[in-house]
């Protein structure tokens, strides 16, 4: 059974009540005129009876929502019925028993049409003069007192009517109004939800910060578009950190001159943006202390600052502001903050891409720099060992001809020279992957680099390794240190002139490992090497600085001319002692 909505039950009510009404009308006056013989008309106090009992009936249906749709065409009959009832029990003159016609008359009209009104209020009329008829009162006089009762009738019936109707086509269209309403409010809800999602879908596609941050504009003025027309006078701008300044990246209807505009954020709108890491709104942007140089500003009665901010990193602000002062509401507030916290997440995409760009043309480099350096390295010792022993071995075939015993002598000096050459290529292929690094460990590769650096160039290298310090190393590190280590000694081996090299392996702290390698040689001037740093002037300097940074350690650098050279590494074991380090 279908269930009757809200309104049809209110109306169903409030009939319920009037009802009561008029049947307690109807008693009164009843009684009132028949002060004698109260209960001596049964006919009447049985039509009042049977009305009470007709309308608790409806009352319970209307309770339990039963038969909802058959009420209304039922109480109407029976609403008319009951009016007829009225008139044939009592007698009673047309004008009282008009208010109890003139109930199912009306209530027809307002429920259905005029006409339907007019139909039951003819009826109502018609048995009235049957009544007259029946009980032989049909006189001129009584009929023409009737005919205004009844024209009176049937008037309220035709106006009540037209009334109902225009209520309804009021109604109607009002309900259209509603919906037309709720269906834009619908689809600009959609809309603004498209523009957050194309938002995404355009951080997730690209690194290209400015192509987002142009979308990001263009999506603020799309989910601020409910406004009527309003927003296409938002003027937006986004500002990005450049040189410790707020410059223009890209905006929207600011002039030329605008572009151009260096804000330091220091003041205004734009400082308490930044500080406070939220949207800022401000009622006059013409007499803030900065944004009052920019033109486009100048017109607008609100602006709002929306900063770029990820952790401690601030990478600009999102500038949004209208000429009208009640412009920006909590919706656009949300709306134009969640666009900006997706830029946010381009500009750490673009940054993250640029860093890996730079590792990239650093891991290209330092490749190139290391097969430079085997170039050199082959060139300068097995290369021209082998070119020796190729010419050795050219002069020994032609010595056998003319002194065999010389030639001899000579095939000894080949022969060492070729077992040096070997040692050498051995050197190299150690350094290039020491494999008793990956066995045994920092201390037994050191170790190793040590009586190599004694077999080969008859360098002192003295090695002192804490066994738990290289223990408490990850792979990765001691790998790191391994290779500081070699570059230490390699450069202390061609520029010092050293006689002994200490190379140290220890704990200075429960949590930080260092690593000295510390020369007796000729020294030389830090402040000249370091100086040629950003020119790549020293190589040797910049490998092991860059591979300290990859343990997340710190080197120290001290020397001077004349009295050898100490180079430290610490090495931090706990993000605490990072934070101590400052690495």
């Amino acid at each position: 059974m279908k269930r009757a909505t809200r309104s049809v039950l209110q109306a169903d009510w409030s009939l319920f009540f009037l009802r009561w009404i008029l049947l307690g009308s109807l008693v009164a006056y009843h009684f009132i005129n028949n002060p004698q013989r109260p209960l001596g008309n049964t006919a009447a106090l049985a039509a009042f009876g049977l009305f009470a009992v007709y309308d608790i009936i409806v009352a319970l249906l209307l309770i339990a929502q039963a038969g909802i749709n058959f009420i209304a065409p039922v109480t109407i009959v029976a609403d008319s019925i009951f009016a007829i009832a009225v008139y044939w029990a009592m007698g009673w003159p047309p004008d009282i028993a008009l208010w109890a016609a003139a109930f199912p008359a009306l209530t027809a009209a307002l429920r259905y049409h005029w006409l339907t009104g007019a139909f039951v209020a003819v009826i109502i009329s018609a048995a009235n003069i049957g009544q007259l008829y029946a009980f032989g009162q049909a006189d001129q006089t009584r009929l023409l007192a009737l005919l205004p009762e009844i024209a009176l009738l049937l008037g309220g019936a035709l106006l009540t009517g037209l009334l109902s109707e225009q209520i309804k086509i009021a109604a109607i269209k009002r309900t259209h109004a509603e919906r037309d309403a709720e269906e834009k409010r619908i689809k600009h809800v959609r809309e603004q939800a498209r523009a957050i999602y194309d938002m995404a879908s355009l951080v997730s596609v690209t690194t290209n910060y400015e192509r987002v941050l142009d979308a990001a504009l263009d999506r603020s003025t799309a989910v601020v578009s409910d406004t009527r027309g309003a927003a296409s006078q938002m003027v937006s701008a986004a500002l990005l950190f450049r040189d410790g300044m707020l410059r223009v990246a890209t905006s929207r209807r600011f002039t030329n001159p605008d572009q151009k505009v260096s804000l330091a954020a220091k003041r205004g709108v734009l400082a308490e943006a930044i500080n406070h890491g939220e949207a800022m709104l401000s009622a006059e942007p013409f007499r803030d202390p900065e944004l009052g140089a920019v033109v486009a500003l100048r017109a607008c009665r609100t602006i709002m600052a929306i900063p770029l901010q990820s952790g401690l990193d601030t990478y600009g602000v999102m500038l949004f502001a209208h000429p009208r002062p009640d412009f920006f509401d909590l919706d656009h507030i949300e709306l134009l903050e969640a666009i900006c916290k997706h830029t946010i997440i381009a500009l750490q995409n673009a940054k993250l891409y640029q860093k890996l760009v730079q590792e990239k043309e650093r891991i290209v480099e330092v490749e190139e720099d290391a097969r430079k350096k085997l170039a050199r390295d082959l060139h300068d010792g097995p290369t021209q060992s082998v070119a020796a022993i190729a010419m050795r071995a050219n002069y020994i075939r032609r010595l056998l001809e003319r002194d065999p015993k010389n030639a001899t002598k000579e095939l000894y000096k080949v022969e060492e020279l070729a077992r040096r050459t070997t040692k050498e290529i051995r050197h190299m292929l150690f350094t290039l992957r020491p494999l008793v690094l990956e066995t045994q460990g920092l201390g037994a590769a050191l170790e190793s680099l040590a009586d190599k650096m004694k077999e080969n160039y008859n360098l002192n290298v003295i090695v002192e390794a804490q066994p738990e310090a290289a223990e408490k190393l990850d792979v990765h590190a001691q790998g790191v240190l391994f290779y500081i280590a070699e570059e230490a000694v390699g450069n202390a081996r061609k520029h010092a002139e050293a006689e002994h090299i200490w190379v140290r392996i220890k704990l200075i702290a429960p949590e930080i490992c260092a690593l000295e390698i510390h020369d007796d040689g000729v020294g030389f001037d830090v402040g000249a090497v370091t100086g040629s740093y950003e020119t790549r002037g020293s190589l040797g300097m910049v490998n092991m600085r860059e591979r300290t940074e990859l343990v997340n350690g710190v080197l120290h650098l001290d020397s001077a001319p004349g009295r050898g050279t100490k180079i430290t590494v610490l090495v931090p074991l706990t993000d605490e002692a990072r934070e101590k380090l400052g690495a």
